[in-house]
């Protein structure tokens, strides 16, 4: 008599249909992990390959604006400050936003950064508000901004920014000029977007005699959200009178409470690494920043997101 297969024939039809679906269903578990890391795998090399082609002596770049600029090529992930990066960001706002975010530049006081933002909903779109606070005692600067955003469409939106920046030095005083920024954004496909942001393109100086000029910053990136735990994103910054840079960030979404960023800023040498801690409306980020020259850069993130009438408060841990 011809033998059996063991693992075919356990009894019944039932027990032979639900093994066969356990082994299937762990297969395809496994070829869709190993599809996941392989593309995160390609991602990263890429970019490392052209970090080490693009290596500039110092930067003026802060990991604030690094980090906090991954949130605007996705509507998953956005959070208060996704609008500093691209306005546009500000017309898919459903709930209020705030936060604040604070950094110490390679460990030292005079550099250290403070920033807050908050976002508000409207019928007519998004309006932001935002201010930044650079420096020490010797010299600080600051920067308040009015932003807006709407959609045109169901898949482009537009925003806009007007800035009052002032720079202090007790010995010689303060000056002041005004700078306006725009973007937009295009939903190409459910899972990819595409940006384009324009910082200062006219130009402008801090006061009538001053050679302190604003610097013009362009900005064009790629979002692409893998599923509904991992974004990638790639942005290309060109600032004036520097090199273009690439930066490249990866989040991962753990659960509802835990996440985690880390990316590179090609032309400024400089790795950034975060983790970020859900809790019911609240949100706590620990961000660190190395450069291989400078040292390391801490930085503490807060966010606060009011309740979507829509869904339930989640309490648990």
């Amino acid at each position: 008599m011809r033998k059996k297969a063991p693992f075919l024939f356990l009894g019944n039809n039932s027990s032979q249909i639900t093994l066969f679906s356990i082994v299937a269903s762990q297969s395809f578990h496994r070829q869709r992990s190993y599809r996941l890391f392989k593309l995160i795998g390609c991602w990263v090399v890429c970019i490392h390959f052209i970090h080490h082609k693009t290596v500039a002596q110092i930067t003026r770049s802060t990991v604030s604006s690094r980090y906090t600029s991954n949130g605007a090529y996705t509507s998953s992930f956005a959070d208060a400050f996704a609008g500093t990066a691209n306005q546009a960001n500000l017309a898919n706002v459903q709930q209020i936003h705030a936060g604040i975010f604070s950094e110490r530049r390679f460990q030292l006081e005079a550099f250290s950064i403070y920033q807050a933002s908050i976002v508000l909903p409207s019928k007519w779109g998004g309006f932001g508000l935002h201010l930044n606070y650079g420096g020490g005692a010797d010299y600080n600067n600051t920067q308040m901004g009015l932003a807006y955003g709407r959609k045109l469409g169901s898949t482009v939106s537009i925003g806009a920014q007007i800035n009052y920046n002032t720079v202090r030095i007790p010995v010689y005083g303060s000056s002041s000029a005004i700078n306006f920024e725009i973007g937009s954004s295009w939903q190409l496909t459910k899972q990819l977007v595409t940006a384009i942001h324009l910082y200062n393109p006219v130009g402008g100086k801090f006061g009538k005699g001053s050679t302190e000029k604003l610097p013009s910053i362009y900005k064009l990136g790629l979002g692409y959200t893998v599923n509904d735990k991992v974004v990638l994103t790639t942005e290309m910054v060109k600032e004036e009178a520097e090199p273009i840079t690439i930066n490249a960030g990866v989040q991962y979404q753990w659960n509802d409470q835990f996440f985690g960023r880390a990316g590179v800023v090609t032309a400024y040498n400089q790795y950034y690494i975060g983790a970020g801690w859900q809790w019911k409306q609240l949100r706590i980020d620990v961000v660190g920043s190395f450069h291989n020259q400078l040292g390391f850069t801490p930085g503490l993130l807060l966010l606060f997101k009011a309740k979507n009438k829509n869904e339930p408060l989640k309490e648990e841990l």
